[in-house]
């Protein structure tokens, strides 16, 4: 299988952190050079491991939002 290479064009922010280090994070993200997507994901420190994790386009990642908000307005 061949190498996946990523560029984290903007690191958005840091959701949480496990007593290892490993933080999930949401980023940006350029997947074997296309067009960043916003992404979240476990990332060991420094970045030189990754957990699975989700990749969503902008208009997936605006309507996770509205979900996420009206979940919170109830």
């Amino acid at each position: 299988m061949s190498d996946i290479k990523f560029e984290i064009q903007e690191e958005l922010g840091t959701l949480s952190e496990s007593p290892k280090g490993w933080t999930k994070e949401v980023n940006l993200i350029s997947w074997n050079g296309a067009k960043p997507k916003y992404d979240i994901r476990d990332w060991a420190p420094n970045h030189e491991k990754m957990g699975k994790g989700i990749t969503l386009t902008a208009e997936e990642a605006e309507s996770l939002y509205k979900i996420l908000r009206s979940m919170m307005e109830d």
